[in-house]
């Protein structure tokens, strides 16, 4: 197994960072920005580029070694990841990786820093990056992850190295889901075209049947709206099922951390937390405030991807509007018929328009809109 193999539709980019991690050290850029849309696998690949330049064999060998199984797995020690389930990354957390990354590595011949989600800092917290972005410590590399260089600030991306992903095919993300999950053909191809290929989307699709089946009733909602009252009730609908998914999410989240806590400390199940690990306890297992941010940030990735969904209808649309099917496909091929008599409906301005109505809602969301407020006044604006 290589460092890659985790990395679905890339091969250009794979061996563009193949190739550097093997060449010379000393000419090798320290600053990368390695963009991509949502599923890309962006941050897949900026931990395999670090296995790769930690790597003895700079992952060119067809097993992987013990260095880059540890950084793949997150536990080598001289690669630190920064990755959040907040609304932004916090000023504090930068300053702590500035720390880091002006440490020598213990073990390996780089520091290497990886943030995730870049774009979720605010300009004052950028601006504390930027020094060492510009300048990086002489044994250190950043390897910054946003879905595009303009989600950044221009301060930032013009001091890096800029990786652009693609969007991986269906056909590339089904084969990966049947060897990763074990799904059978069918399932993995619905679920690969229905997430348009987002892997991480395709993965649940593929493993969460009720993850499939909102995503199904929403379309059906949104196809079949007609009234105001249709469109009040498919909001109300969606928002309950995005707040449900994401405390069913902390709640495992929560059960993982302790499990881990219990595993390392050496207590059973249902063994007392002892008064002295109480605050290692509760440093591990997260705070009521985190756990609420954390809630808060998966309602809004869930809200998010559903409007994906519901662009994919009006795509769906367009594509039968212009005769292009036969070349680029439904992603909604289940309602073909729906669509079909949706699409003789509405003139073409009109499903540009519709389009633009979810790009309103995101915006508005993005603003810390009340959900409730944007998806109604969202399926009003979408009723024929």
């Amino acid at each position: 197994m290589s460092v890659w193999d985790s990395i679905i539709g890339q091969k250009p980019v794979v061996d563009m960072l193949s190739h550097v991690a093997s060449g010379d050290p000393k000419q090798i850029t320290q600053s990368w920005l390695i963009c991509g849309p949502p599923g890309s696998g962006r941050s897949n690949m900026a931990r395999a580029f670090a296995a790769a330049l930690e790597s003895p064999d700079h992952g060119l060998g067809e097993e992987m070694t013990r260095v880059s199984s540890q950084v793949l797995a997150g536990t080598h020690p001289d690669v630190t990841v920064l990755a959040t389930d907040k609304v932004t990354i916090g000023i504090d957390e930068v300053r702590d990786l500035i720390t880091v990354s002006e440490q020598m590595p213990s073990t390996a011949p780089w520091r290497i820093i990886i943030i995730e989600d870049v774009d979720r800092m605010l300009e004052r917290t950028t601006n504390v990056l930027l020094k060492e972005i510009e300048e990086p410590a002489e044994h250190c590399i950043w390897l910054l992850c946003a879905p595009s260089a303009q989600d950044v600030l221009p301060t930032i991306r013009s001091r890096t190295r800029i990786v652009n992903l693609a969007v991986p095919s269906a056909q590339a993300v089904a084969e990966f889901l049947e060897a990763d999950t074990g799904v059978d053909a069918h399932i993995a191809r619905r679920a690969a075209r229905l997430a348009e290929g987002h892997i991480g989307i395709a993965r649940m699709y593929a493993t969460d049947e009720r993850a499939m089946s909102d995503r199904d009733e929403l379309v059906s909602g949104v196809l079949r709206l007609s009234r105001a009252s249709d469109a009040v009730l498919l909001a109300g609908d969606l928002i309950d099922n995005a707040k449900a998914q994401a405390e069913t999410d902390a709640e495992r989240r929560l059960g993982r951390a302790e499990a881990e806590f219990r595993r390392v400390n050496g207590l059973g199940e249902k063994d007392r937390i002892p008064p002295k690990l109480r605050g290692a306890y509760n440093d591990a297992v997260g705070k009521k405030d985190d756990t609420k941010r954390f809630v808060t940030r998966r309602t809004r990735d869930v809200l998010d991807r559903a409007l994906n969904s519901i662009a994919s209808v009006y795509r769906d649309v367009a594509v039968l509007q212009n005769n292009a099917e036969d070349s680029v496909g439904l992603v909604n091929l289940e309602n073909r018929t729906a669509i079909t008599e949706l699409s003789a409906r509405l003139s073409r301005s009109a499903v540009v328009s519709r389009l633009d109505e979810v790009s309103t809602a995101r915006r508005r969301l993005a603003g810390n809109g009340n959900p409730t407020l944007v998806f109604e006044a969202l399926f009003c604006a979408l009723m024929p």
